[in-house]
């Protein structure tokens, strides 16, 4: 028996537009570790903000793709990459959403939820396991509940119900494991957005999927 855990990452706007700064992809990214595996990887990102600071490179907060130097990430994920994480991501492209899946951010969001996380769960759960599923916090504190609902009731759905879960909550800059979503969802949104692949790169040992959920589609709505 292991426990199973996934940590869980957004990227992208609910701008329905082609207006600057809307982008084109909703995406829902996880990290999956098992056991101690959150434990050893939280040791090693705190040891790596000690030598940041010893060489001189010093962090106001937390580890966080966008905001952070490149020197920065090139040293985060050579750290992520000796760790052995399960990194899936599904990317919803906003223009093919028809209008009904898209009436309510949290009616996108759990749309986008549901099926990332049917595809991922029969993958790294068996019965026997336990489930922990902690997600990124997202919204304004008025809407967050909504959107915590939204990932309660998809968790339900896509598990067998003789698996014990918990599911929590908690800011970004609060857990290294949520830190390493981001990254990693960073690095695979960034090439479907901006054909950049060199983040990428460094974490395609580490993609079990990257999908696109509507790539056959072929109608735009906006």
């Amino acid at each position: 028996m292991s426990r199973v855990y996934v940590f869980a990452d957004e990227s992208g706007n609910f701008d329905f537009s082609r207006k600057p700064g809307a982008s084109r992809y909703f995406s829902v990214g996880t990290v999956v570790q098992r056991d101690d595996g959150p434990g050893r990887l939280a040791a090693d990102l705190n040891q790596l903000r000690h030598d940041l600071a010893w060489q001189g490179i010093g962090l106001d907060g937390a580890f966080h793709a966008t905001e952070d130097t490149q020197q920065v990430r090139d040293a985060v994920f050579k750290t992520l990459a000796v760790h052995p994480l399960r990194v899936d991501v599904t990317l919803v492209e906003k223009s093919k959403a028809i209008p009904r899946i898209r009436d309510t951010d949290v009616t996108f969001f759990k749309y986008a939820w549901f099926y990332h996380f049917r595809a991922l769960a029969p993958h790294i759960i068996d019965v026997g396991d336990e489930l922990m599923v902690v997600a990124s916090e997202i919204g304004t504190k008025k809407r967050r509940a909504a959107f915590r609902a939204a990932v309660e009731d998809v968790v339900r759905q896509c598990i067998d119900f003789r698996v014990p879960h918990r599911i929590a909550f908690r800011p970004c800059m609060s857990d290294p494991s949520l830190q390493a979503a981001d990254y990693c969802l960073w690095a695979v949104t960034r090439y479907w957005e901006r054909a950049d692949d060199r983040s990428r790169l460094l974490v395609d040992h580490q993609v079990a999927s990257q999908y696109d959920l509507f790539e056959t589609g072929v109608h735009h709505y906006y």
